[in-house]
């Protein structure tokens, strides 16, 4: 079988979740071969995301190298993808979700502060707006680097707190202690590993859809759909997390204003039938209950 050339980023991360599609890909027989690319995201550390003017800036240099032919499928954190993908590059297939949360880690100064008196480092709009929701007087600074970067900056004293996704930390069998967020809603698609190739590639695309997980599939693309129509990419605080049990979908979600204090939300079950767009619809709903209003006001801040 045909040897498959799979790309990622070269943190320790992204090439953990490389070496689990090669695994799975091996277990149907085929060779791998892991190709590391060092994205614009990984070079820039300087820069806050939302200041880099792109979205799409961890998957951008993967692209290129699947259309260039240097790859034959790229593997990314499905978060990290824009909505909108180049022309002839498509999602083939979604790992199970894992570890969907928003955990809190602190300082080793900081661990008997209250959650409203932390300083708290992160870049992610979200996580600002969604905290200072909850804590509206904290003060923030900016973080950027993979997982152990940023644990060795929270040590070196950048701030009392940060938050990752629970899934880097599982992943990579850290031993940090960190604490639950139920007051935070995920990042569409936060703790699912995706694989793209190119649309032409359509005997290798066969192969990798065999490693897709259905159930994973459904939600994320509800979560993907609501994104895409809130017009949110990687640029305003928007979560959503949509979960499948026994052919009914939950699916919660939340714009929020850049200081947190404008928040609109929709929290609903309903039956799953594969001929709606339920994503399309609750961000309908969103934009209709002021989020328009409250979309144009981030546009014009960032």
């Amino acid at each position: 079988m045909k040897n498959i050339r799979i790309g990622t980023r070269n943190s320790p991360l992204a090439m953990w979740q490389a070496e689990t599609v090669a695994a799975k890909l091996q277990q149907l027989g085929c060779e791998t071969e892991i190709v590391p690319i060092i994205s614009s995201g990984d070079k820039h550390l300087d820069l806050p995301l939302y200041a880099m003017g792109i979205t799409g800036v961890f998957t951008r240099d993967l692209d290129i190298a699947l259309l260039q032919k240097e790859i034959d499928i790229a593997v990314h954190s499905l978060k990290d993808v824009p909505t909108q993908l180049p022309e002839n590059v498509e999602l083939i297939a979604y790992l199970e979700r894992d570890f969907p949360q928003d955990i809190l880690v602190r300082s080793s100064a900081a661990k008997n502060k209250d959650l409203k008196d932390l300083k708290i480092a992160t870049s992610s709009l979200r996580r600002r707006a969604f905290w200072a929701k909850e804590f509206p007087h904290t003060e923030f600074t900016d973080i950027r680097g993979n997982v152990q970067t940023r644990l060795r900056k929270l040590d070196e004293g950048v701030a009392d707190a940060t938050m990752f996704s629970r899934a880097g930390i599982e992943r990579l069998g850290l031993p940090v202690v960190y604490e639950e967020l139920p007051m935070m809603i995920s990042a569409p698609s936060q703790g699912v590993v995706a694989v793209a190739g190119l649309s032409e590639n359509v005997e290798i695309n066969e192969i990798v859809r065999k490693i897709s997980d259905i159930k994973t599939q459904i939600c994320v693309e509800i979560e993907r759909d609501f994104l895409a129509v809130l017009e949110g990419g990687c640029t305003a605080p928007i979560g959503a997390f949509a979960e499948f049990n026994e052919n009914q979908i939950r699916f919660v979600g939340r714009l929020c204003s850049l200081d947190g204090k404008n928040c609109i939300e929709t929290d609903e079950i309903f039956d799953y039938d594969e001929n709606k767009n339920f994503g399309e619809e609750m961000a309908n709903k969103i934009l209709d209950n002021g989020g328009r209003e409250l979309m144009d006001e981030i546009k014009k801040s960032l």
